[in-house]
């Protein structure tokens, strides 16, 4: 029988999609996000670094919760995702995000400002 390959799982934080180890482009899972998150806050992909998530801990509640401010942001079980681009996204459960933490949009506009300077499209 065909060995059947499994997609890596993936969390979803204040509206932005890592792997499971809390990075936008992980090796360690073949996983790269930056497209889905870029699509997601109406950007165009371009070949810029990754984002990741700040320390990150899971309350009682499910939420994720960053270390340093102790705020919640967006929590979601842990969902197998089939393909990139991710055909759907899971509407958010609860929590606001804490958006010095978890502002994702301005972290990837900084990534995108950093790649066209580095002459990447």
């Amino acid at each position: 029988m065909a060995e059947v390959q499994t997609a890596p799982a993936t969390v979803e934080i204040n509206d932005a999609i890592f792997c499971t180890h809390y990075k936008e482009v992980c090796s360690d899972c073949s996983f790269d996000g930056r497209e889905e998150n870029d699509s997601f806050f109406g950007l165009d992909p371009i070949d810029r670094e990754g984002i990741e998530c700040p320390a990150s801990i899971v309350n009682k509640d499910g939420n994720y919760q960053c270390k340093k401010h102790g705020s919640t942001g967006t929590s979601l079980v842990p969902s197998i995702c089939s393909s990139p681009p991710h055909p759907t996204r899971i509407s958010p459960l609860i929590g606001l995000g804490c958006n010095q933490c978890y502002g994702w949009k301005k972290q990837i506009n900084r990534a995108r400002t950093a790649a066209k300077k580095a002459g990447r499209k």
